[in-house]
């Protein structure tokens, strides 16, 4: 019903993460938890996206997500056409969506969302990254 009455849609990646997994990024005590590779956030993210496209509409997200190289590859793989990020996130994430193919990053997509753990997908995900060519990219974003 709400598809019929926007133009588009629009995910705030911190927020999604932080109430799926009910856990407060900024709590020095839980912060440790909160996981945005998590197998039940990327499926979330996943279905968002694929209503979006059936029904015709544009679909983007913000936050950490969008700026995190590795995350970026899986949002676009998932149909995500507007990755709104932190000016210094902007030459990593570009580096990586212009060095590996759309049918790359739909292929490990497949692949991680059958994985059990967010510390899965993102070794999964850093591996990807890692055999482009762009192991660099790991270490700059720790």
């Amino acid at each position: 019903a709400l598809l019929k009455r926007v133009d588009f849609l629009s995910v705030g990646s911190n927020d999604l993460v932080q109430y799926m997994l009910a856990v407060d990024r900024n709590n020095a005590q839980v912060a440790g938890l909160y996981q945005e590779f998590h197998p039940a956030v990327l499926k979330a993210l996943k279905q968002v996206a694929d209503a979006a496209i059936k029904a015709g509409k544009g679909v983007g997200i913000c936050g950490e997500m969008a700026g995190n190289p590795g995350a970026a590859l899986l949002l676009m793989a998932m149909g995500y056409q507007v990755l709104s990020m932190n000016s210094p996130n902007l030459l990593l994430v570009k580096k990586v969506l212009t060095s590996l193919t759309l049918t790359a990053a739909k292929a490990l997509l497949d692949e991680v969302l059958q994985l059990e753990t967010a510390q899965e997908v993102k070794r999964r995900t850093d591996e990807t990254l890692t055999e482009a060519g762009l192991g660099q990219l790991i270490r700059v974003r720790r």
